[in-house]
């Protein structure tokens, strides 16, 4: 009887795996969606501080392959409504942006209850400034900056890039975004209705700085939205209005709406098992360049 080789296994494994994430079962899916990402050509160095917390660490992606000149870099912040995700669970967004020829940084940040706003949003710019103060060190180009994120990420990637007051809070001048990249992000999602979000928006007096449509500006670096048309955790409204905002001001942005794709759908379309269930990982290389 043949033995199937380790990489038959893995993909076998990965496959269930991934139908489990997108079926809701998150950490199996998680782990399977890993597995093809261990086998790619970077190097990753782990748990590097950009802070005092313990949740202050960060992975960086550096591409096998020799660059004629320096790459870009993108910094990579996870969902899980503010409370929960780790960045070792993200690996494979890591593997395919380093697959891709770029620097990859995938940040963790501190959680509610742990912190409320601005917590995690201080958090979002230490750990970009961090990226542009290092990615020299990795062969990545501070002068192209990207900050990227899924759901919850993707908020601390679009309000921290339109707010700049998290910079200023951090006593350094905003670094040079070249552009955002935002997954099945909510940027409009007033009211608030959960309990938890309240209390970590609040008090209501605030609500609205956290609302990155409120931030919009002409001058904000390029940003590409895309959202599944099948999202019920983020409406797609919300990269709509955001994306209609920005343009009524001249800013450039660009929007990809999905059908039949899930709010999970538009990252889980990066490990290398599910590039077919949608064109992000094509988006965002055409926008980088």
């Amino acid at each position: 009887m043949p033995v199937d080789s380790p990489m038959r296994v893995s993909r076998r494994i990965a496959l269930a795996g991934l139908s489990a994430l997108l079926a809701g079962c998150a950490r199996l899916g998680f782990l399977a969606a890993n597995v093809p990402a261990v086998f790619g050509s970077y190097k990753r160095h782990a748990n590097i501080a950009y802070g005092d917390d313990a949740q202050h660490r960060l992975d960086v992606y550096v591409p096998d392959r020799a660059a004629g000149v320096p790459r870009a870099v993108v910094v990579f912040w996870h969902g899980g409504r503010w409370r929960f995700g780790d960045k070792a669970d993200y690996r494979f967004v890591g593997a395919a942006l380093a697959d891709a020829g770029y620097v990859a940084i995938v940040a963790n940040y501190r959680h509610y209850p742990q912190v409320k706003m601005p917590g995690f949003m201080d958090d979002a710019a230490r750990a970009a400034l961090w990226a542009a103060a290092h990615a020299g060190e990795f062969g990545g180009d501070p002068q192209r900056l990207y900050l990227m994120g899924h759901s919850a990420g993707a908020h601390l990637a679009a309000l921290v890039t339109l707010n700049t007051g998290y910079f200023a809070a951090a006593g350094q001048p905003a670094p040079h975004i070249a552009g955002v990249i935002g997954l099945s992000g909510p940027y409009d999602f007033l009211p608030l209705l959960e309990t938890d979000v309240q209390d970590m928006f609040g008090p209501p007096q605030i609500y609205a700085q956290s609302q990155p449509i409120n931030f919009v500006r002409a001058d904000a670096p390029p940003m590409l939205l895309v959202h599944g048309l099948e999202d019920d955790t983020a409406k797609p409204k919300n990269s709509r209005n955001l994306a209609t905002a920005l343009s009524a001001l001249g800013a450039p942005v660009t929007l990809k709406l999905y059908p039949k794709v899930s709010h999970a759908d538009t990252v889980a379309a990066l490990t290398t098992l599910m590039r077919g269930r949608a064109p992000t990982l094509a988006d965002i290389t055409s926008f980088i360049g």
